[in-house]
């Protein structure tokens, strides 16, 4: 059995803090697996993962302390199997904005009688014979709030059984209120979003999470009470530490696309 540690934390109402993993390059995946973080957030939405690349990252992963997580690339039950089958312990959907979406994502995701996951594995046999005895205990379910109509329909969305919360993505919400999503923070629309969102998940007993831009930005948002907090990604890391070097060097650090504003 694999313990998922960080949906123990998230349940026992502490901030879990994850990084997400939106290069294909299982080397830097088993770094930052064992760097002390609590989850890796595997990106297959708008990551550079092939089926292949998704199972050699999960491989990378599996010695590390990190739980191993996968945002899907939609709101698929294929994708969602393949991914649960190859060893994911938490499951993140994008898009998700009504009850009927919410619902076909719990349903992928468990095994009967509580969803319709097909019962067959590939490599999440190496958790040991008896995965399907607690996948469904162990397993976090989230959502991604990401859209004003997601909003509108939260209590709906998160009152699903076997959804165990969300993941707001704060850029999409912003582009879907019509708000420039690098001047989102001085819109109070964008932080009502938010707000609404994060007061259903503690009315219905669920986890708010939040794609935070920045270590800061995590901090603030686990004191605002989100609980599934990522916190940066291996790109930016990478682009980061690059750009503090070209200063450090007195050379002219490059802005735009993928170099920060």
């Amino acid at each position: 059995m694999r313990e998922n540690t960080a949906k123990r934390k998230m349940l026992a109402g502490q901030p879990a803090f994850g990084y997400t993993l939106q290069l294909y390059a299982p080397l830097v995946a088993e770094a930052l697996a064992s760097c002390g973080i609590d989850f890796i957030l595997i990106d297959t939405q708008h990551g550079t993962f092939g089926p292949d690349g998704l199972i050699d990252t999960l491989v990378a992963l599996t010695h590390g302390t990190a739980v191993p997580m996968v945002r899907v690339a939609r709101n698929d039950y294929t994708l969602i199997g393949r991914a649960l089958d190859d060893g994911a312990l938490g499951i993140i959907v994008p898009l998700v904005n009504s009850r009927a979406d919410a619902q076909a994502v719990a349903d992928a995701c468990h095994f009967p009688p509580r969803g319709t996951r097909s019962l067959g594995w590939g490599r999440a046999r190496v958790y040991g014979a008896d995965y399907p005895d607690w996948i469904d205990r162990e397993l976090f379910v989230a959502v991604q709030i990401e859209t004003i109509t997601a909003v509108e329909h939260a209590d709906e969305i998160l009152a699903v059984d076997g959804i165990d919360g969300c993941w707001i993505g704060p850029a999409d919400l912003a582009l879907s209120l019509g708000i420039d999503y690098r001047r989102a923070a001085d819109d109070p629309r964008h932080a009502e979003a938010i707000a609404h969102v994060l007061g259903v998940c503690h009315q219905l007993g669920k986890v708010p999470g939040f794609a935070a831009y920045s270590i800061p930005d995590a901090q603030a948002r686990a004191a605002q009470g989100f609980r599934f907090v990522t916190a940066g990604s291996d790109i930016g890391f990478l682009v980061n530490g690059a750009l503090e070097g070209v200063r450090a060097l007195g050379l002219t650090a490059q802005t735009g696309p993928g170099y920060g504003a």
